[in-house]
């Protein structure tokens, strides 16, 4: 059946038709998340401003916000401290809401912290913005832009642009996709069932410990490390009292992949870095 359907004439360009139609879906459905994803941290981040500004709110307010917020969404992950200071200076950054729906709304999130932390000027920022959108820039290659200072090399100021849809198969429509922000705005995250587990065995935490034996103290679950500009998440983090070591736990629901073995060690890795600092800090 299949074999003669392929063999009618037009089908080739039928399928490939769909392909297209079905990628350009995907990216217009993307855009709109990551537009209303960046909007909102605008406007979480304006928030703060008008209250620290009002009420005299500290600094510390944005710690206490981080752990609230992680507790009434643990699904999302785009609410630690660091980035709720990321939203501040974004607001800070834009004052103006209609700039950050276009284009900044139509970059990834990982993209404007790129520009706020590497460009000073707002006009400079714009004007990579829009180029990221025209010439569909990952965030490696715009920061390489960037850092090459490619806006004084062309001399061009920020332009009025078309808004057009990045090509499926470029590196911004990819990064748009898997953006672990929009997956986790949405609660579609891929770890959902896995975050199922881990809230099954912390609500036996006790039985659990008794299982892996003595000596084990429970730290937390989903552990949040920084590194660089990225947040990432223990599922579950205890110490051992007797070994004097922390043990990291990562829970997975389906066979054993490689990956899994690299992710592993780059977890490890980072709480052994954790716990030197630490200890050069205590001396």
């Amino acid at each position: 059946m299949t074999e003669k359907l392929l063999q009618i004439d037009g089908c080739d360009d039928f399928f490939n038709s769909l392909k297209e139609r079905i990628r350009n879906a995907q990216v217009r459905a993307a855009l709109s998340v990551n537009c209303e994803l960046v909007l909102l941290y605008w406007q979480i981040g304006n928030e703060i401003l008008m209250r620290q500004q009002q009420q005299g709110w500290g600094a510390k307010v944005i710690e206490q916000l981080a752990s609230d917020l992680r507790k009434a969404f643990p699904d999302m992950k785009g609410f630690s401290a660091r980035n709720l200071k990321y939203m501040r200076a974004f607001a800070l950054s834009y004052p103006d809401e209609q700039i950050v729906q276009a284009p900044l709304a139509q970059i990834t999130w990982y993209h404007n912290i790129a520009l706020i932390e590497k460009v000073k000027q707002p006009e400079q920022r714009l004007w990579y913005a829009e180029q990221t959108i025209q010439y569909v820039w990952s965030r490696n290659v715009l920061v390489h832009q960037i850092e090459s200072e490619l806006y004084h090399r062309q001399g061009k100021a920020t332009t009025y642009f078309d808004k057009t849809l990045p090509q499926p198969q470029s590196e911004l429509a990819q990064q748009l996709l898997k953006d672990p922000y929009n997956f986790d705005f949405l609660s579609l995250s891929k770890e959902t069932q896995e975050r199922d587990l881990e809230t099954a065995l912390i609500n036996r935490i006790r039985d659990f410990l008794l299982e892996l034996g003595t000596g084990f103290a429970f730290v937390g679950s989903q552990y949040h490390l920084e590194v660089g500009d990225q947040d990432f998440y223990i599922d579950s983090l205890f110490y051992h009292l007797k070994l004097r070591c922390y043990v990291v736990i990562d829970l997975k629901v389906e066979e054993f992949k490689p990956e899994f073995s690299g992710k592993m060690s780059f977890y490890v890795a980072v709480v052994d870095d954790c716990c030197v600092t630490q200890m050069i800090n205590l001396q």
